[in-house]
Order: structure tokens, then C-alpha cells, then sequence
């Protein structure tokens, strides 16, 4: 994972540092920057949990609670993003957005009482390297819990996404238009999916190859938003085709208008 991370900041360093340098500073840039750095300091770590001698039972439990802290504030500012564009989408209607934000804090807060409620104290073990003695991950298989809220919010704002795309194919062709829609899609899909893996394997798989997977989803959330939030940046800047329904004004604050209106 640290190497599917540095490889992908490695590839985006010109496009990234272009729209830092480039863009106005907004909460969203803001947001992206958080999302974009806290990867690794959660992959830091999970290098400690695991490679750091250690056979203190008690620093691993910080450890590990550390890190499932940090990850599930991992998945909180990647599904920002989405939960915004989902607001933009629907013409900015403060009451959808929140019923959103509601339920999103409200599966959070309920994330946060399952992860560091059913952990176990945590132990520590001999790795592959000879002479480390790392901390392992030792929560129970109630850590599901928390992958079936998120699979359920992630599946629910996919199919606000899709009925108003249905609803606007029509009325608005514009390509940043067309690309908000096909990011929130796609990225909905692959939390959901992840989501699901990680439920599936939270009660089959043994508590070191549960937290591999789990690990992993938190990384590509991370990766996803920001690169498609740097996408859509790009998009923004240099827009084609119909643009005769969209607004074009800050990242931060764009909105679509329906002509017929």
C-alpha cells in the first residue's frame, strides 16, 4: 500500500502542484490538501504497528486505535467530497444536503462506538523479518458494522446520483456536467464494492488479512477523491462542448441551473 501510494503521487506530482499553485484557496482545497496528505501519515503508522519492535501490549492497543482513527477519518473527507458534488447536483437543496450530513454523522458516530468498543487488547507478534516484533490488528468480527453503514450511505447516494442524472440527461450536456456524474458513480460503485468485500471477509477471513483489506479501502477512497476532484479541476479549466446550462464560477461554489427554470 505505501508503494500503490507513492507511485500515484509520484505520477500526479505535475498535475497536482499546478492546481495547488494555480487555484484559489478554498474549504475545498483545503479538503483536498488533508485528503490528499493524511494517506501517509495513516501508512506511517501502520509501518510502525507492524515493523517497530515492539512487545508492549499497551502501545500496540494506542497504535492500532490510532490507526483506525485515522482511517475512518480517511473515509470521512473522501466521502465529502462526494456528499458536495451530490448537494451541487441536486441544485444545491439544503434540505437533501441536510438529511445527508445527518445520516452520514450519525453512521459515523455509530463507526467510531463499534471499531473502538469490540477491539480487543491488542498483542503483538514475530513478523517475516527476522528481529521485529510488531503489533497486530486484534478487533473482533463486529467490525463489519461499520463497513455495512458505509456500504448502505454509498449506496444510497448512488442512487441519488442516478436519478438525477436520469432526470437532467436531457436539460444539461455539458461536459463537466457529464463527468461530475460519471465521478459520483464510479466512486460510489467502488466503495460500495470495497464495502462488501470487507463485510465478506470481516466474518471469513482471520483479524491480520481482515485489516490488509481494510487498510486498502481507505487508501483508494483517498486516492480516488483526490483524483478526481484534480479531473474535475482540469476539466473546469479548459471546458468544451455544450456549456450552455452550466454556471461557471469557483470550484467550491459550482452549481448547475436548469434553463427551463
Amino acid at each position: 500500500m505505501t508503494a500503490l501510494c507513492t507511485y500515484d503521487y509520484t505520477c500526479s506530482l505535475h498535475e497536482e502542484w499546478t492546481f495547488l499553485l494555480r487555484s484559489r484557496w478554498s474549504k475545498m482545497k483545503g479538503l483536498y490538501i488533508v485528503t490528499r496528505y493524511l494517506p501517509f501519515i495513516f501508512l506511517a503508522t501502520n509501518l510502525s504497528m507492524y515493523f517497530i519492535p515492539n512487545e508492549n501490549s499497551g502501545k500496540c492497543r494506542v497504535l492500532e486505535n490510532t490507526q483506525s482513527g485515522l482511517g475512518i477519518v480517511l473515509v470521512m473527507v473522501s466521502e465529502t467530497f462526494f456528499i458536495l458534488r451530490t448537494y451541487v447536483l441536486w441544485n444545491k437543496n439544503i434540505i437533501l444536503l441536510v438529511a445527508t450530513l445527518s445520516t452520514f454523522f450519525t453512521f459515523l458516530v455509530a463507526s467510531f462506538s463499534t471499531v473502538f468498543a469490540t477491539g480487543v487488547t491488542a498483542a503483538y507478534w514475530t513478523s517475516a523479518v527476522p528481529g521485529i516484533t510488531g503489533c497486530y490488528s486484534s478487533t473482533s468480527f463486529q467490525y463489519f458494522i461499520a463497513f455495512l453503514l458505509l456500504s448502505v450511505f454509498e449506496l444510497g447516494l448512488m442512487i441519488l446520483t442516478l436519478i438525477r442524472a436520469v432526470q437532467n440527461w436531457r436539460i444539461n450536456s455539458s461536459h463537466l456536467y457529464v463527468v461530475l456524474v460519471n465521478h459520483n458513480i464510479s466512486y460510489y460503485a467502488c466503495g460500495f464494492l470495497f464495502s462488501v468485500t470487507n463485510i465478506i471477509t470481516s466474518l471469513l477471513l482471520q483479524n491480520f488479512y481482515e485489516t490488509i483489506l481494510y487498510d486498502f479501502q481507505f487508501i483508494m477512497l483517498a486516492i480516488l477523491a483526490t483524483r478526481m476532484h484534480l479531473h474535475l479541476w482540469q476539466v473546469n479549466q479548459h471546458p468544451h462542448g455544450s456549456t450552455s446550462n452550466l454556471v461557471h464560477v469557483p470550484m467550491s461554489d459550482i452549481s448547475f441551473t436548469n434553463p427551463t427554470v
